[in-house]
């Protein structure tokens, strides 16, 4: 069986300048989602991290040509991702990447450009309840859910949601202070599958839960590129000989005399 590349992308600063949320992600965040996707039981993925601080933010050429779908988490260091980077991120997703991004990655660099939108939401840090509630239960991503999975504490997140329509809303979460909310968006962006996902905040050790990883197991098998052969851009030859085919066309208008 061919392994999934995945690459976990994870700014790392929020777990090295604050001791809570180290003492949750004592591994960094993406360090704790590679080690609940190095558990599958099928041993389908093929796992690599990469941070902010890193040579070209951990995504080198080298390594985005090598991943089939990329992670990503950020929060207080968008603004310090280079713009080169985004390019090359946002042109793999063209052709063919999948991108997932967690979280309060809604307003990293790729996704807004991807999306073409500010993507800004309502929000609140009151460690309410959330029931993230299947709304698409035919999706792939939702394969082997329950109705709703229950998450005792976490960041509200609140409509209206500033995205363009997808393709398809597969969670809606509902909040105790009465928000609800698209959890789960997906996008279709050249030959690159899009999905968004909310819950993740980093005080709250939410991505060392069995159901949320299955959501974002179930996300990366989707997100893979597919197989089918890509259409050919540019230039190109007629499938057919133009001229044999008008020629065809005048023998026939003159056998049945439209024309002398």
């Amino acid at each position: 069986m061919k392994k999934i590349k995945v690459t976990v992308w994870n700014e790392y600063h929020h777990e090295k300048s604050n001791e809570k949320i180290a003492a949750v992600y004592p591994k960094g965040i993406h360090g704790a989602i590679q080690e609940m996707l190095e558990k599958d039981e099928d041993g389908r993925f093929e796992i690599r991290v990469a941070t902010l601080d890193m040579e070209q933010h951990g995504l080198t050429e080298e390594v985005l040509a090598d991943t089939d779908v990329l992670i990503w988490w950020g929060h207080m260091k968008h603004g310090d991702v280079s713009e080169e980077i985004v390019d090359k991120v946002v042109s793999r997703v063209h052709d063919g990447m999948g991108f997932i991004a967690l979280h309060s990655a809604h307003l990293c660099k790729p996704f807004k450009k991807l999306m073409g939108t500010i993507c800004r939401l309502k929000w609140r840090e009151n460690d309410e309840k959330e029931i993230l509630w299947v709304t698409d239960p035919t999706h792939p991503i939702a394969n082997g859910l329950p109705e709703c999975i229950q998450i005792e504490q976490e960041e509200t997140y609140g409509e209206c949601f500033q995205i363009p329509k997808p393709d398809s809303v597969v969670f809606t979460s509902w909040f105790a202070g009465g928000e609800v909310f698209r959890s789960g968006c997906c996008f279709t962006r050249g030959y690159g599958k899009i999905f968004y996902f909310r819950p993740g905040h980093e005080e709250y050790p939410t991505y060392y839960r069995d159901d949320i990883m299955q959501i974002i197991k179930n996300a990366i098998v989707w997100a893979k590129p597919a197989d089918a052969p890509k259409c050919k851009l540019g230039h190109c030859s007629p499938l057919v000989e133009v001229q044999d085919k008008f020629a065809g066309m005048e023998e026939s208008l003159r056998k049945h005399e439209y024309i002398k």
